[in-house]
């Protein structure tokens, strides 16, 4: 009974995310999308897997960035330069967390849609 609660828990949060946050909302569908996409293109297991990784990597700081401002305005309904520090630094982390989930779409999926592109390394040889 308690890993079901645990799981309700778990779905109550994401669901107050998509209802309460619209860049949840905004994730959540570019992810659904980009999935989509990758499905259709017949990406191998390792790109799956790295375009799985960076959405998790999304979708987790936008749910910790909700909880820790929730937190915060919870503990301190009055304006606070630390309070306000805190809902910044966590919403830089989604946004750090989203340019890599861009640059990982861009490097595999782009790869794949436009075709030819060639991401290599070159040594000074």
């Amino acid at each position: 009974m308690r890993l079901l609660d645990s799981l309700r828990h778990a779905r109550d949060g994401y669901r107050f995310s998509l209802i309460h946050e619209r860049n949840m909302r905004i994730h959540t569908t570019i992810a659904v999308i980009t999935l989509v996409i990758a499905i259709i293109i017949d990406l191998s297991a390792i790109e799956l897997l790295i375009m799985f990784l960076a959405i998790t990597l999304v979708i987790v700081s936008e749910l910790l960035n909700t909880a820790i401002e929730k937190t915060v305005d919870l503990a301190m309904p009055d304006q606070h330069a630390l309070a306000k520090a805190a809902k910044d630094c966590a919403a830089a982390a989604v946004l750090i967390c989203a340019i890599f989930a861009i640059a990982v779409g861009i490097i595999i999926l782009g790869d794949h849609i436009i075709g030819g592109i060639t991401w290599r390394w070159t040594s000074g040889s």
